[in-house]
């Protein structure tokens, strides 16, 4: 199984911290969030990942230069960001033979187990499955309405005023056609670009356990905080 590690953001809610660490490398407790990912896929069976780079990108690449063990890690450099479906567009030949394939955000952090996510979507076989979250601030993020079967019946991206506290947690399984729904030359984005074309169509799961954005400089910190408690031995 293929997944992807969208990690090129340039950080600039997270300055100064930022300015010589990319979002990727943020240290909890003692490993990076590149890490922490990076060992959860291959614990879901997840053998190759794709990271994509822009911001800082050697630091990166120095630290990918030293890990030994799996998965197979492809980095891959953007000189312009394409937003996160324009990297998911611009690496389509490389998704395209899989039964499905995961994308996540990087600069989250969780102790949410993907195998739950990927059981869900082998189990019913949509276009996608979704994570969600419950939030004190959903206006920040993605809104999403649910049915009872988990079917995605409504979404929208920074509401002003939104319908629910339910949010996209930013970890996805999608099917390699998905990809079909995206026109047009990137930037684009999965929240903005993508997700709205998926009401319908697609199934949501929650995340069980930790979960927090680290997107801010206060946000990292609180993580700093929590995940000694939180993280699995």
């Amino acid at each position: 199984m293929k997944a992807v590690l969208l990690a090129a953001g340039l950080g600039t809610r997270l300055r100064p911290i930022t300015d010589t660490t990319p979002k990727c490398m943020l240290v909890i407790g003692d490993r990076p969030l590149l890490d922490i990912w990076l060992d959860a896929f291959e614990q879901a069976g997840v053998d190759e990942v794709l990271v994509n780079l822009h911001h800082l990108p050697h630091v990166v690449s120095d630290h990918l230069a030293g890990r030994t063990s799996p998965p197979t890690v492809r980095a891959v450099f953007e000189p312009e960001l394409l937003g996160s479906a324009g990297t998911l567009l611009a690496n389509r030949d490389w998704l395209e033979a899989e039964e499905m394939f995961l994308a996540c955000n990087a600069d989250n952090l969780t102790d949410f187990d993907l195998r739950t996510l990927i059981d869900a979507h082998r189990a019913r076989r949509p276009l996608a499955t979704l994570t969600a979250f419950r939030s004190d601030r959903p206006s920040a993020g993605g809104v999403l309405e649910v049915a009872e079967s988990g079917l995605l019946t409504g979404f929208a991206e920074k509401p002003p005023e939104p319908v629910s506290d339910l949010v996209n947690a930013g970890i996805y399984a999608f099917h390699p056609s998905v990809l079909d729904e995206l026109g047009g030359t990137p930037p684009c984005d999965i929240g903005y670009d993508l997700l709205p074309r998926l009401v319908g169509r697609a199934l949501v799961v929650s995340v069980r356990g930790y979960f927090r954005d680290v997107g801010t400089v206060d946000a990292y910190r609180r993580a700093v905080q929590e995940w000694p408690a939180m993280a699995r031995p």
